[in-house]
């Protein structure tokens, strides 16, 4: 999937992401980065996983155009 990083706080470990296709945001969480360092406005991949609070996203890997 891909989107763009609506919001995230370093100090806290969480953002968002919003979806490209739907729109919809969907939660982030530092331990699904892969170690990459993401900012508002970056353009992402990822997949989506079940999480213990609903969908997460996970293997996230920032897209230079």
């Amino acid at each position: 999937m891909e989107g763009t990083v609506k919001f995230f706080n370093e100090s806290k470990g969480y953002g968002f992401i919003t979806n490209n296709e739907t729109g919809k945001d969907i939660f982030v969480h530092v331990t699904g980065l892969n170690g990459e360092a993401i900012n508002e406005g970056d353009k992402v991949e990822y997949e989506e996983t079940e999480g213990r609070k609903g969908m997460v996203a996970t293997k996230i890997r920032v897209v230079y155009e």
